[in-house]
């Protein structure tokens, strides 16, 4: 092995620095968003096994075969290790060294892990093996093995040695393909022909294009000025005829390839073993991405060019050596290096560049190519993702016709249109995007092979009927055709849930989820959804359970954490609110703009009389949100029963010029006016301004009662009464005023027909002051639960259930005899409002 060079690793890295330094500036970007950013097995909380038992992306083997980017880069770092420990297995003499091999086949399953094409290195150690350790030309080869056939001769010892250590290397691959296969439970994935059109066209069209595919791929190699990042669809259109003119460059790419193979087998010297070598790096990693043994889901990959450049590298360095050894070329040569050095590290930071942005990337690369309909599709992505739906709609109306087949492209038209509030050509188009579908034909087995992706049609058109009540039927029909058509669709299984609980059909519902489950049960959302539908169904004990299970599997679930912690606090055992307090703090860490977090802690702390804590925690919530209702009553009400009714008028006078008819709010104003600021006129209009709203009201009308009576007015305040005793005659309190109204009337000399039978009232001496009515608010304004999504779209589904708590108390008085109203505290879970869920498609 030569001799490593300090100077020229130097250089080597500098230039690779220079020529990659403003990648840094660039962000996660296409297949990095999926494989990274929303790659679970990258959070904290997952086990370490997860990252054998998943791929690349993060979703179980089975699913895919290949992966991106990346592994790419990683398969050839252990590609090259794994070659580099089998050139030190020949010792002296020819004897072999068993421990360079034992490591090369552990460095050949750790790339293959990395990436399929790995594997291939023991193809390129088998001809270094017999080529260049044991020098055999073709001809010398065939020589010996036709001497041992025809008996006159024996097999070298060195040979047996070679095949020695060839059977052992084919053995470790037949081992590892035996492993892959079982890993993907021996089936392929699904692609589509969106993907590789020439992999489901007819003969000879498929052979002719595959074979076109390879002068296509050793130009990008030859010359890389036009990189596109997906060449999937109609990229590279299809050889349908002999006659079509691309077929002379696959002649040509055959005749070159050829002529470069026999003399590098065929001939002995450096120059041949240098040739071999680099066309066994061009040619056999490779293979797997040649569709010669199965078909790939691309057209073209630069990706998959990453170790055959090391080869294409080779022959290059091999050719310009051979030039620059002659004088007469020599200084021409160094020329045009210096210029390929240049014009290449340029290329290469302009290309970086385009790795900005998604949008930048695709941009770039509907400039190489405008027939790929996912391009335009993706464009479509990046300018969606900032909420300028009226330029993505361009870019996906272009995507269908540039595709007119690609169901994909409707989907996105129509949720673009939805976006947008065009629900008439939002239906219009998701109708086009299922009609394309394989149609089901009744009393068949369906067995057409679809992306998981374009299932998701039947989703989101049913997510868009269903805001017509009229139509929900028909939404739940086409849930159910989605799971016919996949039985393990989990997310069909969700939004379906979320329907029967919309069409008031909670164990259904329950049903659906309890299904989703048994295809992911460590799913945090899912367990959520379940704990809604316990609410729904008035079993609080199992939604508990529920929420704390998706807190088991995400600890920081926002929503579980919320609506777990109200009820705990709703259902009246103490023993949970230390728990409920601490859900609380851990939700207001993880949404510390949210008002309602605060509030409830608020709610907490009065619960257990700690006021000035509670006031602490109103006040954050009224700070981030200014109109706050509950949070504005509440305070003021905290104020009012700690002998600080001045400082709850300030708030009531706020939280009434937000809500200028709320009645609670004017009925402690109005008693705080009586009572403590003497203002029995500013009382007054509060409790009239009541009965305008509502002239039912009790307390209201009882209050402006006890006004008149204030007022010296005793006949009015004894015809208030009466009245307010009609509305509510099983209210002793009621009766009791009007006796002491009666009284007064008596001492006082008016001589006035009672208007009841005096039987019906009871009088009570000594009384002349009659009490205001005071009302404590409802406590728990809640932040509604929320059925959160679980696939890979921006959709939002809420299911409003106010877990609320009604509290009535009237307010102490200086009369010696007015009893307090018990104060009553009842938990109330209200039926489903609204479900809403808005499914992305692809």
């Amino acid at each position: 092995m030569t001799d490593i060079n300090l100077k020229e690793v130097t250089l080597i890295i500098g230039v690779v620095a220079t020529c990659y330094w403003n990648s840094l500036f660039c962000g996660f970007v296409f297949d990095d968003v999926s494989a990274i950013l929303d790659n679970k097995d990258l959070h904290p909380s997952t086990p370490l096994k997860t990252l054998f038992e998943n791929d690349f992306w993060g979703t179980p083997m089975s699913e895919v075969t290949g992966v991106v980017g990346r592994a790419e880069l990683l398969s050839s770092i252990f590609f090259l290790a794994a070659f580099l420990s089998y050139t030190k297995s020949k010792g002296p003499d020819n004897s072999i060294v068993w421990t360079p091999i034992a490591l090369t086949v552990f460095l050949v399953a750790i790339a293959t892990l990395c990436k399929e094409q790995g594997i291939t290195v023991v193809g390129i150690c088998c001809v270094y093996e017999v080529f260049i350790a044991q020098g055999y030309t073709l001809p010398l080869l065939c020589a010996t093995a036709g001497q041992f056939l025809r008996g006159k001769g024996s097999i070298p010892f060195s040979m047996l040695q070679t095949l020695i250590k060839l059977i052992v290397l084919m053995f470790s691959t037949l081992l590892l393909v035996v492993i892959r296969v079982q890993v993907i439970q021996s089936q392929l994935p699904v692609f589509t022909r969106f993907d590789n059109p020439a992999a489901v066209s007819p003969t000879p069209v498929r052979q002719l294009t595959f074979n076109y595919l390879l002068p296509v791929n050793a130009w990008l190699l030859l010359n890389p000025s036009e990189l596109c990042c997906d060449w999937t669809m109609g990229t590279i259109p299809l050889i349908e005829s002999f006659l079509d003119i691309r077929n002379l460059a696959t002649f040509a790419f055959f005749c070159f390839l050829g002529a470069l193979g026999i003399f590098s087998v065929r001939y002995p010297g450096d120059s041949s073993k240098t040739v071999l070598m680099a066309l066994c790096l061009i040619a056999l990693p490779f293979i797997p991405a040649s569709n010669l043994f199965f078909p790939v889901g691309f057209v073209v990959a630069e990706r998959v060019l990453y170790v055959p450049s090391m080869g294409f590298c080779i022959l290059v360095a091999h050719g310009w050596q051979k030039i620059s050894n002659k004088s007469v070329l020599k200084k021409i040569s160094w020329v045009c290096l210096s210029m390929v050095i240049l014009t290449h590290a340029l290329k290469t930071l302009h290309r970086n560049w385009d790795w900005e942005s998604e949008y930048t990337l695709f941009m770039s690369a509907l400039k190489v190519n405008k027939n790929n309909a996912k391009l335009w599709n993706n464009v479509g992505h990046a300018l969606e993702n900032e909420k300028n739906f009226e330029r993505a709609l361009k870019y996906f109306l272009q995507a269908t016709h540039v595709q007119p087949d690609d169901i994909g492209a409707h989907m996105n038209v129509g949720r673009t249109y939805k976006n947008l509030n065009r629900t008439r050509e939002a239906e219009e188009s998701y109708m086009m995007a299922k009609s394309l579908m394989p149609q089901i034909i009744p009393g068949k087995k369906y067995a057409a092979r679809i992306a998981p992706n374009h299932l998701n049609v039947y989703i989101n058109l049913a997510n868009l009927i269903r805001a017509n009540e009229s139509r929900l039927e028909e939404a739940d029909q086409l849930y159910r055709q989605a799971i016919s058509m996949r039985p393990d669709f989990k997310q069909a299984y969700i939004s379906r849930g979320e329907l029967l609980l919309k069409m008031n059909k909670p164990l259904k519902a329950k049903d659906a989820y309890l299904k989703a489950l048994e295809l992911d049960r460590n799913n945090a959302d899912l367990w959520y959804n379940l704990a809604i539908v316990y609410i729904e169904l008035k079993e609080p004990n199992e939604a508990l359970k529920n929420f704390n299970h998706a807190l088991e599997l995400n600890p920081k679930h926002k929503l579980a954490l919320f609506n777990s912690a109200i009820l705990m606090q709703e259902s009246g055992e103490v023993k949970l609110r230390p728990e409920a307090r601490k859900r609380l703090l851990s939700y207001v860490s993880e949404e510390p703009r949210d008002a309602n977090g605060y509030f409830n802690l608020g709610m907490l702390a009065m619960d257990d009389k700690k006021d000035v804590e509670a006031e602490m925690w109103m006040k954050k919530a009224i700070k981030l949100q200014a109109n706050f209702r509950s949070a504005l009553f509440n305070l003021a009400l905290l104020y009012s029963q700690t002998a600080q009714e001045l400082k709850a008028l300030p708030i009531l006078e706020e939280l009434l010029r937000y809500y200028p008819d709320h009645i609670k709010g004017l009925i402690l104003k109005g008693d705080i006016l009586m009572n403590q600021k003497k203002d029995i006129l500013g009382a007054k209009k509060c409790f009239e301004k009541i009965l305008e709203m509502d002239p039912t009201n009790v307390q209201g009308k009882h209050n402006l009662c006890v006004v008149y009576f204030e007022e010296k007015d005793l006949l009015k305040a004894e015809k208030c009464l009466v009245e307010t005793l009609a509305l509510a005659p099983h209210e002793e309190y009621i009766q009791r005023h009007l006796s002491i109204v009666r009284d007064k009337m008596s001492s006082s000399g008016f001589i006035e027909q009672p208007v009841v039978p005096a039987s019906e009232t009871s009088r009570t001496e000594g009384e002349d002051r009659i009490p205001s009515e005071n009302v404590k608010e409802i406590k728990s304004e809640s932040r509604p639960t929320q059925i959160t999504k679980t696939s890979d779209d921006n959709s939002q589904s809420k299911l409003n259930s106010h877990l609320a708590k009604n509290t009535n108390k009237e307010a102490p008085h200086k009369t010696k005899d007015i009893k307090e109203i018990e104060k009553k505290r009842v938990a109330a879970l209200k039926r489903l409002e609204e479900i809403e869920r808005i499914l992305n498609g692809e």
